[in-house]
This record gives structure tokens, sequence and C-alpha cells, in this order.
């Protein structure tokens, strides 16, 4: 008969698959090996080896995993939850997915990381199935733009400004300090504000608006390529 898991095992699991994500964010997936993740998780190779089949197997499943927690929020956020969601606010869907992502992104910086920097190292199906989901998700914040500002759905500038969004908040890893005063959180309703209103519409951090602004303007700001 077959040995059941021992319990313990899946919460055993995804620490493991924890560390592996700090690990593949601070050196790289490549220059990462076993041995160091064992370590890490504060067990043998041999018991590493009792959970996942190999190193690549731990990379597809925090890729996956990441990813697939992404499009779960995206999802979420596109539903009327909160009397602000109503259609008298439409930028409510889209300030609900900047805040749910940028939370996500706080509480998961390695595995963003990693399929950020690693969904290259993926072998083509794997990386198939995770870009997949990915426009999936790059899908719902279109939407959502469209909700906010319905005169671009459909038109040439929908999907640039899309892109332009996430580039706001995927790179924010770059240069947001762990522990700083600026959080994914405070940060959250800024990106909104930019992107939607333009750089009057910033709030200073915990302030009050710099000054009022009457309606959208027609153009966005573009953003310079680090």
């Amino acid at each position: 008969m077959a040995r059941g898991r021992a319990p313990g095992y899946d919460s055993q699991r995804e620490q493991i698959l924890a560390r592996a994500a700090e690990l593949f964010a601070q050196q790289g997936y490549t220059a990462t090996s076993m041995n160091q993740v064992a370590q890490a998780c504060g067990v043998s190779k041999p018991s590493l080896y009792h959970y996942v089949r190999d190193k690549y197997q731990l990379l597809v499943e925090i890729a996956e995993g990441h990813v697939t927690l992404l499009k779960r929020l995206a999802t979420e956020a596109s539903q009327p939850v909160q009397p602000s969601s109503s259609p008298a606010d439409p930028q409510a869907s889209l300030r609900q997915l900047i805040d749910s992502f940028l939370g996500a992104y706080a509480d998961s910086r390695a595995a963003h990381r990693v399929l950020t920097e690693d969904v290259k190292v993926l072998e083509p199906a794997d990386r198939d199935r995770v870009l997949g989901v990915q426009r999936e998700v790059v899908e719902a914040f279109a939407e959502a733009i469209a909700v906010a500002r319905p005169e671009l759905r459909g038109s040439d500038l929908q999907k640039p400004l899309t892109m332009l969004l996430f580039g706001m908040m995927n790179w924010m890893f770059t240069w947001l300090q762990p522990g700083g005063r600026l959080t994914h959180a405070l940060m959250a309703p800024v990106v909104a504000d930019l992107f939607l209103g333009g750089l009057e519409a910033v709030r200073a951090a915990g302030s009050v608006p710099l000054r009022p602004v009457a309606k959208l303007p027609a153009g966005l700001p573009t953003k310079r390529r680090a």
C-alpha cells in the first residue's frame, strides 16, 4: 500500500517554493543549486526531492502559481463588490485592479521577480502556458481601461496604454525598497491618479491633492524607459 503524505506536507511544500523563489530572485535561477534550496529550507537534499522533482519544477510552479494568482485577482476585481463600483464611478474597477495587484506584488516580491525575469528560461510549452495566462490578465486591464475611458475601446491606444500601466506597476520592485517610507499600498493610489488624471492629479502619499482636476486629459504622459 502506498505511503500517505505526512502531516504538514502541503505547508512544507509551500515553504520550499517560497524559499526557492527568494533564491531565484536574489541570484537568478541558473545560479541557484538544489543544494542551496535545501539549505535555505533547512532540509536535506534527499528530503527536498520528496517534495519536488527538480529545480525546473520549482521554477514552473513559482511562475505559474504567481500568474494564476494575478488572474484570480483580475477576475475578482472586475466584479462590482462595492458601492463605488457602480456605473456612477467607472474608474473604480481599474483602481481596484491596481490596488489588488500592487498588494500582491508586495506580498510576493520574489515570485513576481521570478515571473518577470525568469519566464524566458521555461521550456516552450510551459512558457506558452504561463504567457497565455498573462495575456488574459492584460486583457482584464485593457477592459478596465475601456470601462474608465469608453472612447478608448478598440482604439490604437487601448493596448499601449495598458502596457504603460503595467510598466509602472511591474517594475516597481527595481526601485521601491522593502521597509522604506514608501510602500506598495501608498503607491497604488499614486499610480492610479497618474494614469487616470496625469501629473496634476497625483496626490502626495498620505496628503491632500496638490490641486483639483476638473476632468481627465485627452492624453497621458509618456514613461521614459529605464
